[in-house]
Formats: structure tokens, sequence, C-alpha cells
């Protein structure tokens, strides 16, 4: 199997890559969010990669980090969800914030991925929820914080407010929490400040 792809990038779309290696141009399907966050064409590229063998092709599926990798491995682990599933929701959510919507239920969020439907969401969280570790401080104090907001328990009123409005728009409980929470100097807005910002952080 191949590990990972480094070299130029020849080309690259929301959901494939080009990477050249001496003189090889492999095809690598990629999520729209690895694909926001690629080098430039020319420049050069590290993709780890899962291989996908089918009767009729191969394919190559690539990401920036082996912490990306590892959630799409874990999720076509799921029943209903293949390599175009899983990379459907990274490209919704990155691993991160897929992470914390597992360990949060969030389904409105993991929903949010084309062809995705609320029992298959329902499903990877029940079958992952166990499966996934916390390991970045950062990301267990966003767990805490989404609890804390689902309770009514929120840092300021104007968070509280922000988070709340979010997901009245359907935006899911943890990334409305988690894009609040990413809003510098919140202390001196308003709710509507912050919604308006929050908003701006979802695109």
């Amino acid at each position: 199997m191949i590990a990972y792809v480094k070299g130029t990038v020849a080309d690259i779309a929301e959901d494939n890559a080009v990477i050249e290696v001496n003189g090889i141009g492999y095809n690598v399907k990629i999520s729209a969010d690895t694909a926001a966050r690629m080098p430039g064409v020319g420049e050069t590229a590290k993709l780890y990669t899962y291989t996908s063998v089918r009767e009729d092709a191969v394919w190559l599926y690539g990401f920036l980090s082996g912490n990306d990798l590892e959630i799409f491995k874990k999720c076509i682990t799921v029943n209903g969800i293949g390599p175009k599933g899983a990379l459907a929701i990274l490209s919704v959510l990155d691993a991160d914030s897929l992470r914390y919507a597992i360990m949060s239920g969030d389904v409105k969020a993991i929903c949010r991925a084309p062809g995705i439907g609320a029992r298959t969401a329902e499903r990877l969280i029940l079958e992952l929820k166990d499966k996934v570790k916390i390991d970045d401080s950062m990301i267990e104090r966003e767990i805490e914080n989404t609890g804390a907001a689902a309770a009514g328990i929120g840092d300021t009123p104007q968070k509280r407010e922000a988070v709340e409005a979010l997901v009245s728009l359907g935006y899911g409980q943890a990334e409305a929490v988690k894009a609040v929470n990413a809003i510098e100097g919140i202390e001196a807005m308003d709710s509507g400040a912050v919604l308006k910002a929050a908003l701006k952080k979802m695109f």
C-alpha cells in the first residue's frame, strides 16, 4: 500500500489533486476541506493516502495529516459509509470538528454532508463514540463548552445567544460553539455582532 505521496502539485480541484512524483502524475481524491488547505499549483505537497481497491477501479484518497487519515479510516468502518461518504463528511467538517461532533452527538452537523442522512449520522456516532480519542486539550474544552451551551450555560450572554441563533438557523451545536469560541474580542461585542462574526467563520 502507498503510505503517502510527496511531490509537486500539478493540478487541484475541489475533489481531486494531481501530484507529480518523478514524472508520474497521481490522481488523489481529496475533500473540499483538504482542497482549501492545499499548497498551490507548482508547490510541494505531501498527502497521506488510503488505497481503495475495487473490481473496476483503484483510487487513492489523500489527506494533509495523519489525523485526517485516521478519522477517515474510522468512518469507513461504519456500515453504509464508504470512502466517498467519508470524504463528503470531511468536506463539511474537518477532522477535529468531526471528532467532537461524534462525542457530543451532533447529528445535524454530520448530516450537512451530501448523501448522509440522519440514520447514517446516528449510526456513525453510535459506532465511533467509544473509538474517538481526545488527545488535544483544545478539543476537550470545545466539547465541554458544547455541553455547557446545550445546558443553557455559557461564558457570556452574547455567546449563549449567538450559539442558540446559529442552531436555530440549522447549524449543529458543536460547530456553532466552535465558531463562536473562535471570535476575538467577544466581550466588547453585542449578540448581533457576535452572530455576524460567527456566520463569517462558517464560510
